[in-house]
């Protein structure tokens, strides 16, 4: 007989709504790289939990992300957002900046308990205004979730942002913030890749894990 004791056994189902709300009510911090014309390029990722607070006139959590990209050891940018999200089930409401942006999130769909990979939803449509004011509307965005196998019991969660829809040629292109996660909802790893156009065709930056 053949022996089944070394075949593994593959986890096709992972729970995304348990992902996604580890990822703002844990702390967490990744460190990525990239190159540009030989030049090695560093994103600092940290996710402060920051608890109980009132966004929009309405009671919400929140959770800080300091993004800081860094080359030589210097910071050549860094931008601080605030996240507001509800638990229970997770909904998202929307972000603030240090840039004095004000982001509207209206959640279009539920984020399922369990999926299976391959599947994917677009779940929010974003609103991003100049200032709490909400006078100035300068952009709108599709957030969308997708779930692939990333070996036999881990899978990449994908959290898709779309270009600006509101510009025909969004300079700051689309983006693709990956989770690694495993059965429980752990995220393990993560990675980014920014896609965005030029005059000779798309082109992508990824930002990996060392």
């Amino acid at each position: 007989s053949v022996s089944t004791d070394n075949v593994q056994q593959i986890v096709t189902q992972y729970p995304v709504e348990v992902a996604m709300t580890n990822l703002y009510t844990q702390p967490f911090s990744d460190i990525l790289h990239t190159s540009i014309t030989n030049e090695e390029i560093v994103l600092d990722i940290k996710v402060t939990p920051k608890g109980s607070t009132v966004f929009n006139n309405e009671s919400v959590q929140s959770a800080e992300v300091v993004s800081s990209v860094k080359t030589n050891g210097q910071i050549i940018t860094e931008l601080v957002g605030v996240n507001y999200f509800t638990v229970d089930p997770l909904v998202f409401k929307g972000s603030t900046d240090n840039l004095g942006q004000y982001w509207i999130a209206s959640q279009i769909a539920e984020i399922p308990k369990l999926a299976k990979v391959g599947e994917s939803s677009t779940y929010v449509n974003e609103t991003v205004y100049s200032n709490s004011t909400k006078d100035d509307k300068i952009a709108t965005h599709t957030q969308t979730w997708s779930l692939s196998q990333a070996s036999h019991n881990t899978a990449w969660l994908c959290i898709d942002t779309s270009e600006n829809l509101l510009l025909d040629n969004d300079p700051n292109g689309a983006a693709s913030n990956c989770y690694k996660i495993n059965p429980q909802g752990d995220i393990l790893d993560s990675k980014l890749t920014v896609t965005y156009r030029t005059e000779s065709g798309l082109r992508t930056m990824d930002y990996v894990s060392k």
